[in-house]
């Protein structure tokens, strides 16, 4: 299928799969850092997790910057204007730097919650709690709309040692999982939260 992803590497006897290709794009350093968050992705039939690292800085010039690697430009101009209208958070006078580690790209509209969470934290100078996922897709309105499959994903962040997942407040409750899952109404409660959080990994 086209929507399928496939991770190879190249060694001394040819190609070999990678069975875990969540490792692969995710940092190991384990420390809670401003502007990055990880988000659960689904590429085809399986779950990858990746690093969503965002910069925001005071622009320099009239127009202030905004440069995207690995996700839609067009998406990111929509989120802002929500974090700018539901929430009084302002930056149209920032330079905003967006992009997803490693070079892969996802056009998973479940990827705006962790966006989101990327561009507070860079903004506002908090961490975040680096054993977290986050998803969710954002409505125009501010609220948090329910993913598919959240428990693929969930599975996959509790297989690689999450501990917490930060989900809309309509996705069900996976019974077997270990994984806390936090479930936020909208983007309001969702910074609020993510100030409560920030004050406990400084």
């Amino acid at each position: 299928s086209t929507s399928e992803v496939g991770i190879f590497k190249m060694t001394s006897t040819g190609l070999e799969q990678i069975k875990n290709p969540s490792s692969l794009f995710l940092s190991n350093s384990g420390d809670n850092l401003t502007g990055t968050s990880v988000f659960p992705a689904n590429e085809g039939s399986r779950t990858i997790l990746l690093e969503i690292q965002a910069l925001v800085t005071p622009s320099l010039f009239a127009t202030s910057k905004r440069t995207v690697v690995g996700w839609d430009a067009s998406r990111l101009s929509m989120l802002l204007a929500v974090l700018e209208s539901r929430c009084d958070l302002t930056f149209s006078n920032l330079d905003i730097y967006l992009s997803i580690a490693s070079g892969i790209k996802t056009s998973d509209p479940a990827a705006d919650l962790a966006v989101a969470a990327a561009l507070i934290s860079s903004k506002l100078n908090f961490p975040l709690d680096s054993k977290t996922v986050i998803f969710g897709e954002i409505n125009l309105s501010g609220t948090i709309r329910e993913s598919y499959n959240t428990e693929g994903r969930i599975k996959e962040a509790e297989k690689l040692g999450f501990t917490k997942a930060l989900i809309s407040k309509n996705a069900k409750t996976i019974a077997t999982t270990k994984i806390e899952m936090k479930k936020i109404n909208g983007l309001v409660d969702f910074i609020s939260y993510l100030r409560q959080i920030s004050e406990v990994n400084r």
